[in-house]
């Protein structure tokens, strides 16, 4: 999940900007005079983040309005892929509309760095599903004093989410995932606790009157070294079968979780409740 302090995702991301500008590097220097590549791809990844980022607010409008600050909260890792590709390509090729010289070795760098990125990305989806399945740690429930597995817990999807009290954006992101976990029954969510005592998780969970299921106790943090989480808090979805389709490491907003859930289908429809008073004999 993470090379060294940086989240994979961003490693993959600044490595293809590094081949994109090689590749523009290289290709500029054949015009005379040389073109200069780098500054208009680094504005067209900008122009793209920023686009990326407006896309999924206005797709997830109703979550984000829910809470208007997480809109600027980027750790949430909500993007759109689409959009800001689209919004990208669209502000290179407005660049080199007048500019001859630079559309060659710009399309050249471009298609390098979206080629690289794709098979980047889908070297290390790949990769995070063959090599990491559900922890087989032995954890301690937080509410009995009995030893359980993540993985005996399997049998449907699963959301398992490493937290710690001292985490800001872990106690941020807790009632957005107590409150998924009352509207998602077909979906297991397993909140694991790293390294802090029994004491400290329930005068948390007490002080922000949470009431979670499958609060589970890790004293010594071995599910974060199992994932190969370098930082709190981290969200690992499994499938019913326990493989790893998704990882999210930093705070999860309403919109990016109720995303993430969707790979799971559906949330089932809430079954009205029976009135005693209009039952008849």
């Amino acid at each position: 999940m993470s090379i060294g302090p940086f989240p994979i995702q961003l490693a993959v991301l600044l490595l293809a900007l590094a081949i994109a500008v090689a590749v523009g590097w290289k290709t500029g220097r054949a015009p005379d005079p040389p073109v200069k590549v780098t500054p208009v791809l680094i504005d067209m990844l900008f122009v793209g983040l920023v686009a990326a980022r407006i896309g999924f607010v206005l797709q997830w409008l109703p979550e984000y309005l829910a809470d208007p600050w997480s809109i600027i909260r980027l750790g949430d890792g909500g993007f759109s892929l689409w959009a800001g590709t689209f919004a990208g390509l669209a502000f290179g090729a407005w660049q080199a509309r007048r500019a001859k010289p630079l559309r060659r070795p710009l399309a050249m760098a471009a298609g390098a760095g979206l080629g690289s990125w794709a098979l980047l990305a889908g070297a290390l989806v790949l990769m995070q599903a063959s090599a990491l399945k559900l922890p087989t740690t032995d954890l301690a429930m937080l509410d009995r004093d009995t030893p359980v597995s993540l993985a005996a817990m399997s049998g449907q999807p699963m959301v398992v989410n490493l937290w710690a009290t001292w985490c800001p954006p872990c106690r941020r992101e807790m009632p957005v995932l107590a409150a998924a976990q009352e509207r998602r029954p077909d979906v297991t969510f397993a909140f694991v606790n790293q390294g802090e005592s029994e004491g400290d998780i329930r005068a948390y969970l007490d002080g922000d009157s949470l009431r979670l299921r499958n609060v589970l106790l890790d004293p010594f943090s071995a599910t974060s070294q199992e994932a190969g989480a370098r930082g709190l808090p981290a969200t690992l979805f499994f499938d019913a079968d326990g493989r790893l389709v998704d990882t999210h490491m930093g705070e999860l907003s309403e919109a990016t979780l109720t995303h993430a859930l969707q790979r799971f289908g559906p949330a089932p429809t809430p079954q009205p409740v029976p009135d005693p008073s209009k039952e008849t004999d």
